[in-house]
């Protein structure tokens, strides 16, 4: 009987452990999100994704990072509020969407077959600004995005590329206006970036001399 219950209890607090692990695992938001600089001072690991995601596809940084301002505030577990029944029951979620890109189901499907990253989680910063990445660089290969244009990268990206093309965001100024805070935010970012790459660029040990 005690051997018994000693198991149940391990198995419990293995239980425990595993939660406080998964979660431990995902980021939580930074401090500053108007700040580039802080953001990737805050957390390291991000400004080496965020490289990474760039060099890769080719689109820049403060282009991907605005994006993910605008979808989520950079939180990880972001998702699409609940309509309302009666005005007071939760209703259904409007979209799939979730995580730092607010990606949906099916085009976060397409990623992982088309990026080789099988493995992507939404909530993992490093792969969703690598989505982001390359969403943006389908983008402009499919309607010929300049580099540094993220407002139209942003109604692609709501859009759908199809749509893009047919200039289905004519007539949503809502979503016009959400466009061009993408394009401001992207050249605040840039602007920022420029002030400390330098910095970030170096590694710990150097920081640690410096």
């Amino acid at each position: 009987m005690v051997t018994f219950v000693m198991r149940r209890m391990n198995k419990n607090a293995l239980t425990v452990l595993s939660y406080v692990f998964l979660y431990g695992c995902i980021s939580s938001q930074p401090n500053d999100i108007d700040n580039i600089c802080s953001m990737f001072e805050e957390k390291r690991n991000w400004y080496s994704s965020a490289q990474a995601a760039e060099k890769r596809w080719g689109i820049p940084i403060a282009v991907n990072m605005a994006v993910i301002y605008q979808e989520s505030s950079f939180k990880a577990r972001a998702r699409p509020n609940r309509s309302k029944i009666l005005w007071v029951l939760p209703g259904r979620r409007p979209s799939s969407a979730y995580g730092y890109a607010q990606a949906l189901d099916s085009t976060w499907n397409d990623y992982k077959k088309f990026s080789g990253n099988k493995n992507a989680s939404r909530n993992n910063f490093s792969d969703a600004i690598d989505f982001v990445g390359w969403y943006n660089s389908n983008s402009r290969r499919i309607n010929s995005i300049d580099y540094f244009d993220a407002k139209n990268f942003y109604l692609a990206y709501h859009e759908g590329n199809s749509g893009f093309a047919r200039q289905s965001y004519r007539e949503k100024q809502w979503l016009i206006n959400a466009a061009n805070r993408v394009q401001r935010n992207s050249e605040i970012f840039s602007s920022q970036l420029k002030n400390c790459e330098n910095e970030l660029s170096k590694g710990w040990l150097w920081r640690l001399l410096s």
